[in-house]
């Protein structure tokens, strides 16, 4: 028998879990701030619709949101027609969205008051691997909740993990889009000396990424950022959105990251060109032009 779910947000990332969710078995009522888009996701999916997060979370056992940035969690948590308000004692909160790590000890904190659990549980692997069911998942929070709510996450996760108490999930999100910054840039840079050292820069790729200079954006980006195409992901203004978050936690907790302010800094010149929905790739755009 399936639980009874409800999912707050269906943008590029909340629409396909949730859909996974519903083919896990599971009876999921969903909102989403555009009504149209919940209702053709209802249809799709066989599932309900609410008129707000308190109405969805009513009666559900597990609560996921996907939404844009802390004031959003917020609002779809403790504001006046928040889950909060409605959840009944020991249900779950689990936030996927990519947030800050205040946010989220402030709503575990906010939950604790109610009876609510909450957990933070960003997630990495973009709208292909929400998707197909595969994303990574980085949890903070409390055990007991994090085991209930674990199998319902492996329904959109190939990767699931609770890295300690509340925020550490944001704390490892941060961790990845740092690596991720670092990685792009190292990449954009390799593509545009090949291009003006007069080889192929595609044939380049196809040899060293049999080596040590292997990765993830390398095997799936380097034919796209070749093309100069940047319709594939994460938009820059969602990454630029992220770094930030990454940096003033940086500023507070004494960490030094000067390659991901730099980055940063370039990915402001890329919105400045016009790329704001470019996915982030984009960075060889600036090195290119």
């Amino acid at each position: 028998m399936g639980e009874r779910v409800a999912f707050i947000g269906l943008g590029v990332m909340g629409y396909p879990m949730a859909g996974h969710l519903a083919a896990g078995g599971h009876d999921v009522v969903v909102y989403n701030r555009t009504a149209e888009k919940a209702q053709k996701w209802a249809k799709e999916h066989k599932g309900s619709t609410a008129l707000t997060p308190r109405e969805a979370a009513a009666d559900a056992d597990f609560v996921f949101a996907c939404v844009g940035n802390d004031d959003d969690v917020r609002a779809v948590t403790i504001g006046d027609d928040g889950a909060f308000q409605s959840m009944k004692e020991g249900a779950v909160f689990t936030d996927n969205t990519t947030a800050s790590a205040d946010v989220a000890r402030e709503l575990h904190a906010a939950g604790n008051g109610k009876g609510i659990h909450f957990l933070d549980a960003p997630v990495s692997g973009g709208q292909a691997g929400a998707e197909n069911g595969i994303l990574t998942v980085m949890v903070g929070g409390d055990s007991e909740p994090y085991a209930r709510a674990e199998p319902l996450i492996n329904c959109f996760a190939r990767m699931c993990q609770l890295m300690g108490p509340s925020g550490s999930g944001q704390i490892t999100k941060m961790v990845n889009q740092i690596c991720i910054a670092g990685l792009v840039q190292g990449l954009s840079e390799g593509l545009h000396f090949a291009k003006q050292a007069g080889i192929d820069p595609v044939s380049v790729v196809e040899v060293i990424s049999k080596g040590a200079a292997q990765s993830w954006q390398m095997e799936n980006r380097y034919q796209t950022m070749a093309k100069n195409e940047f319709e594939f992901g994460f938009a820059v203004d969602w990454m630029r959105k992220d770094l930030n978050i990454c940096l003033d936690t940086a500023r507070r907790i004494g960490a030094k990251l000067p390659v991901t302010a730099l980055v940063d800094q370039f990915y402001a010149e890329v919105q400045d060109m016009g790329g704001s929905r470019w996915d982030t790739s984009s960075l060889i755009a600036r090195l290119d032009r």
